[in-house]
């Protein structure tokens, strides 16, 4: 669960990065607020909210029990964890900002949103990713 999880999570994650932050780059700042204010909305519901709080627990789990007795599955499980605390740390806040500032000020509170929040969803697409690798490559028990 931990390593599927991750890859769900850090795909979408790449997804904002390639699609969706780049595509409201192109609209008025008005619009890519309206656009990103209802898309957070969504992420708030149960499917997204399991998935990415159901993931940082399957993680943890490994990380505190040893579940995966590989040195790389641990760091996986670690990496995943270092995106989902950057998540909550820069991401989500930054969300919080643009629900109650981008409305009244799109322009400036549009650009100080993209400012931070794009590099940390590239930070956070590449931990989960890399912890999805990590903890869903077998790794060898001997050498050749």
């Amino acid at each position: 669960m931990a390593g599927t999880g991750s890859a769900l999570v850090g795909g979408f994650y790449i997804a904002f990065s390639v699609v969706t932050m780049p595509a409201l780059r192109h609209r008025p700042p008005r619009e890519a607020v309206a656009a990103m204010m209802a898309i957070n909305e969504q992420a708030l519901k149960p499917p997204f909210m399991a998935l990415f709080f159901g993931t940082a627990a399957a993680c943890g789990a490994v990380a505190v029990t040893g579940a995966s007795q590989q040195p790389l599955g641990l760091a996986g499980a670690a990496a995943y964890l270092a995106g989902w605390a950057l998540t909550m740390a820069i991401n989500v806040p930054r969300n919080s900002r643009l629900l109650t500032h981008g409305p009244g000020n799109p322009d400036v509170e549009w650009n100080r949103f993209q400012r931070s929040w794009v590099p940390a969803n590239h930070l956070r697409a590449g931990l989960s990713a890399a912890g999805a690798v990590a903890m869903l490559v077998p790794v060898s028990q001997s050498w050749p």
